[in-house]
This record gives structure tokens, C-alpha cells and sequence, in this order.
């Protein structure tokens, strides 16, 4: 049996993190990974759909050309190649992963592995098994796609997003259920290259986790492009044709091309071996409390298998405080949710960190300090063709505490981590006005934003 300090269930960006913070630590350490060493992230998740999405904001330039004085002939768009940028681009970083666990001496294992009782795991690859333990295991196993009974996915018709993600030919017309972040990027990436897009959500609004002002322009920005919305509505009955899928929604029938469930996704906890452990499973999630420790000794879990958000920044951070907290590093501190930022890459994009406006007003939180400031009053956004925008802020108008920030527009998914080291930091209002924000940025709109909450907005 090889025994190690500390063994990682799951290579994703939480298991891999966790492993690598481990050995920097001094702890001897084992990943075992079944299939891809960067989980569905890398592979299948948050790269691959960024390099799709890529495309289709070149699309959407180039569709733009003239009002930048350039003449170009009508856009040809080869699937395959699209694909293949996308694939390639993932085997680059899971090539990138491997060499730092190496670098960092981790022991990598291929296998699927199961507990067998506390500090002890089975790990099976390709017939054979060998037995592995510690004294402190990490289960970063992930999540899958929640599947809806009735419309179970068959690559064909009914697609996952992994199958959204490689696929043969373009939909001349599409249904995707959900519109949270992965069912909105998808809806972007087909309609920007032609396919007829319409998006179900069960929910009142589209991107139900947004704060209600950024839904409300996500979707009339959506809309403008050809994308149609049926809100508060559910698929009532699914039949698959020979080509195509009939549907009914709000008792009319409709044919699509194929369907994308984006549905969230549902924690992998079967099948590891949780039954010979004390560990609690609730709602498909691994339970865990603030260290990331699980009801066995011994035994954590992080990442999306211990429930939302499923973002892959969250899973990795977790990694790191549950390893330093093992070992015992000073100023390990738990994981607070309204430090995270969330971010759609869609066309436009939406960020955000921190409480909603209605989730402020929620807490009993009567004087709030609110700012806005549009994309369109800002120069840069001018210059880059670019004014569908809005920077919204909110304040705590007694301590001028930070509680939440909230972004559609061009960039915000790199703008937003301003706000999210701000709120780490327990910036206040103060700070951000006296901030010096370069010219011409579209960050100067975050600076603005602070500054409209206080009644002190400069260029609007």
C-alpha cells in the first residue's frame, strides 16, 4: 500500500490547486484523476466555451466593420476549424496542468477511486486496483449536468453543454433550456452565428442570480439580437423526430433543430464510496462546514460537489483554505461567499460580486447609496464601438461598506475583479472616490459609478 500525507480525489481546478498548495506545504501527495487532468473546467467547462465564445465576438466585429471604416466580403464560417481552436486550446492547458503537478512533485494516479473507509481509497484503472491512503483525503470529484425526466440527452438532439461544445453541424434553430450563465453563453455563441435562438427559464427573468436591473438589460440586449425569451414557462413534453425535437411550451408546440440543457448541474457523489464513511450527502452535495471538513475526520470535499456556486475561482480557493488549514498555516480564513465574483461571457457581457439590491434591501438594510453610471457617457466605450453598458454600485449608506457591484457591458469580466479586491480589502466608499482610475479606461466607469452614489458623478 503506498501511503502519502495527503491524497486528492478529482483534477479540476479545485483538486489540482489543492494538490499543488499541499506539496509547496511539505506534505507528501497524491492526485488520482479518471479521466482529464483539469476537470470539466479545462476540458469541457470554462476554456473551451470562452475560445467558442472568442469566436463569435470576431464574428460580431467583423459583422460591424463598416462603422470602423473597413470593408470586408460576407463571413464563411467553418464549424470544424471552430471546434478544433476550442480543442486545442484545452489540450494546451491540460498539457500545462500535468507539468506542474510534476513540477511540484505530486504523485499523479490514473484511475476512478473509492473510499474504503476513512484514510483508505481503492483506485481501479484498466483492470487492476491498487490501494492507496492518508491521513487526510480531498474529494473534488465535481459535477455533472442535471438531467430534466423526459429529456434525457443523446448528442444528437439533445445536447449537454459538452455536447453544445462540439458540435457537427450548426442548428439552424435551437431550444435551451435555462438561463442561468451556461445557457446564456450558449445562446450568445449559436444566434451571433446564425442560429435561431430561443431560451425557456421557468424563473420570471433571465439570469435569476443577477441583480433584477442587469437582467432586465441583458435581456432587452438579447432580444435586439434575434434571441426570444419564454419566461416563467416550463417544457411541458419532448418528442424526438428523426431530424428534429417537437416541444411544448405554454400548450403550443414548436420544432427545433436541437435542444441544450442548461439546467445547473448535479455534485458527482455516487460511486466514490461515501456509504463506508460517516459523510452526510443533502440535495446531491456533499455537506462540509467552513473548513471544508466533511462529518468524517479525515475526509473534505470542495468544489462544486459541495454545491453552489459552481465556479471554478470558488473550487480552487477552496482547495487552498482546506489545505492550509490542515496544515495549519497562520491566517487561513474561510470562504466568504460575497467575495466571489460571478461573470457570463456573453455578447455583452455580465459580472457581478456580492449582494443584489433586493438581497441588500432583504437583510433590513434601508439606507443603501446606489450608483450607476452607462457605458455610453464613457470614452473608451465610445472609441471601441462598444456603449450597451451599465456600472452599477451599491453602499451600505451608514458605514459606506461595499455590498455589491453589478456589470453588463464590454469587459466587465475583467473589470469586476476590481470591486472583488476591493471588497476583500473591506474598501469603502472613501477609498474608491479617492482612487486614481487611468484615462481613457473603461474602468474610469467604476469610478464614476462610486462617485453617482454619492451624488458627486462627474460625466453624467
Amino acid at each position: 500500500m503506498s501511503k502519502f500525507d495527503l491524497i486528492v480525489v478529482g483534477g479540476g481546478p479545485g483538486g489540482y490547486v489543492a494538490a499543488i498548495r499541499a506539496s509547496q506545504l511539505g506534505l507528501s501527495t497524491a492526485l488520482v484523476e479518471k479521466e482529464h487532468l483539469g476537470g470539466v473546467c479545462l476540458n469541457w467547462g470554462c476554456i473551451p466555451t470562452k475560445a467558442l465564445l472568442r469566436t463569435a465576438e470576431v464574428k460580431a466585429l467583423i459583422t460591424h466593420a463598416k462603422e470602423f471604416g473597413l470593408k470586408v466580403g460576407p463571413v464563411e464560417i467553418d464549424l470544424k476549424a471552430i471546434v478544433g481552436r476550442s480543442r486545442n486550446i484545452s489540450a494546451q492547458l491540460a498539457g500545462g496542468v500535468k507539468h506542474l503537478l510534476k513540477k511540484n512533485k505530486v504523485t499523479v494516479l490514473e484511475g476512478h477511486a473509492r473510499l474504503k473507509g476513512a484514510g483508505n481509497l481503492i483506485v481501479d484503472s484498466q483492470g487492476a486496483s491498487q490501494e492507496i491512503s492518508a491521513p487526510h483525503i480531498i474529494l473534488a470529484t465535481g459535477a455533472t449536468a442535471r438531467i430534466l425526466p423526459g429529456i434525457e440527452p443523446d448528442g444528437k438532439l439533445v445536447w449537454t453543454a459538452r455536447h453544445a461544445m462540439t458540435p457537427e453541424n450548426l442548428p439552424k434553430s435551437l431550444l435551451i433550456i435555462g438561463s442561468g450563465a451556461i445557457g446564456i453563453e450558449f445562446a450568445s455563441f449559436y444566434r451571433t452565428l446564425g442560429s435561431d435562438v430561443t431560451v425557456v427559464e421557468i424563473q420570471n427573468r433571465i439570469l435569476p442570480q443577477e441583480d433584477e436591473e442587469i437582467s432586465a438589460l441583458a435581456q432587452k440586449a438579447f432580444e435586439k439580437q434575434g434571441i426570444k425569451f419564454l419566461l416563467g414557462t416550463s417544457v411541458e413534453k419532448v418528442e424526438k423526430g428523426k431530424h428534429n425535437i417537437s416541444v411544448v411550451l405554454q400548450d403550443k408546440k414548436q420544432t427545433f433543430d436541437g435542444l441544450i440543457l442548461a439546467v445547473g448541474v448535479v455534485g458527482n457523489t455516487k460511486d466514490i464510496g461515501l456509504e463506508k464513511t460517516k459523510v452526510q450527502v443533502e440535495r446531491g452535495q456533499i455537506v462540509i462546514n467552513e473548513w471544508c471538513q466533511t462529518s468524517e475526520p479525515g475526509i473534505y470535499a470542495i468544489g462544486d460537489v459541495v454545491g453552489p456556486p459552481w465556479l471554478a475561482h470558488k473550487a480552487s480557493h477552496e482547495g487552498i483554505i482546506c489545505v492550509e488549514k490542515i496544515v495549519g498555516v497562520p491566517g487561513a480564513h474561510p470562504l466568504n461567499v460575497h467575495n466571489i465574483p460571478g461573470c457570463t461571457y456573453s455578447l455583452p457581457q455580465v459580472a457581478s460580486i456580492g449582494m443584489t439590491e433586493a438581497q441588500a434591501r432583504a437583510t433590513g438594510l434601508t439606507d443603501l447609496k446606489i450608483g450607476r453610471f452607462p457605458y455610453k457617457a464613457n470614452g473608451k466605450a465610445l472609441a471601441l464601438g462598444d456603449t450597451e453598458g451599465l456600472i452599477k454600485t451599491i453602499f451600505d449608506g451608514k458605514t459606506g461598506a461595499l455590498l455589491g457591484a453589478h456589470m453588463i457591458g464590454a469587459e466587465v469580466t475583467e473589470l469586476i475583479q476590481g470591486f472583488g479586491i476591493a471588497k476583500t480589502l473591506e474598501t469603502t466608499e472613501t477609498e474608491l472616490m479617492q482612487a486614481i482610475f487611468p484615462h481613457p479606461t473603461l474602468s474610469e466607469m467604476m469610478h464614476e459609478s462610486v462617485l453617482d452614489a454619492y451624488g458627486q458623478a462627474i460625466h453624467f
